[in-house]
């Protein structure tokens, strides 16, 4: 809660933290979150579009360093090279401060394999593909156990309020 700015029922993720420049999150589903009320009552089940909420969660602790964030900017290509060393050396939005907020601008390849229901913990790893500020790329995958439930790649921006 010290890094995200989401609150109450929008808080999906129990914990998060960042191991080499990976974000590794967890959510455990306990069964009595708001959004299994009506998906599905005799079979709750939950909603991709959670799941991926709880991928772009998981990857926010990674925007909030801009260190990280610039460790991954494009290097390899000399037509990059340019780009990535302009995206090392400028002001990135600080996600501390209370006024700048993540908001998603897109999903891409989202693919639900495997379903998420109560009882399960959901371990997420997401890392930040790209980035060109204010605009981040990242993908993500979440596991059940060894099982791939949730694969996606997604981009979002760090807006001020």
């Amino acid at each position: 809660m010290g890094i995200l700015p989401h609150r109450d029922a929008m808080m999906l993720i129990d914990e998060a933290e960042v191991r080499n420049g990976v974000a590794h999150g967890l959510c455990h589903i306990r069964g009595d979150e708001w959004f299994l009320r009506g998906h599905f009552p005799a079979y709750p089940v939950v909603p991709g579009v959670i799941l991926c909420e709880m991928l772009a969660q998981t990857t926010g602790v990674l925007a909030a360093d801009p260190a990280i964030i610039a460790r991954f900017a494009p290097k390899e290509t000399s037509l990059d090279r340019l780009a990535a060393e302009q995206l090392r050396n400028m002001a990135m939005p600080d996600i501390q401060d209370v006024s700048i907020i993540p908001l998603f601008t897109g999903l891409e390849k989202v693919r639900f394999r495997h379903r998420v229901i109560p009882g399960d913990t959901l371990r997420i790893e997401s890392l930040i593909t790209k980035a060109k500020s204010p605009f981040f790329f990242a993908s993500g995958k979440g596991w059940v156990g060894e099982t791939l439930c949730v694969t996606a790649e997604f981009s979002f921006a760090l807006i001020k309020q």
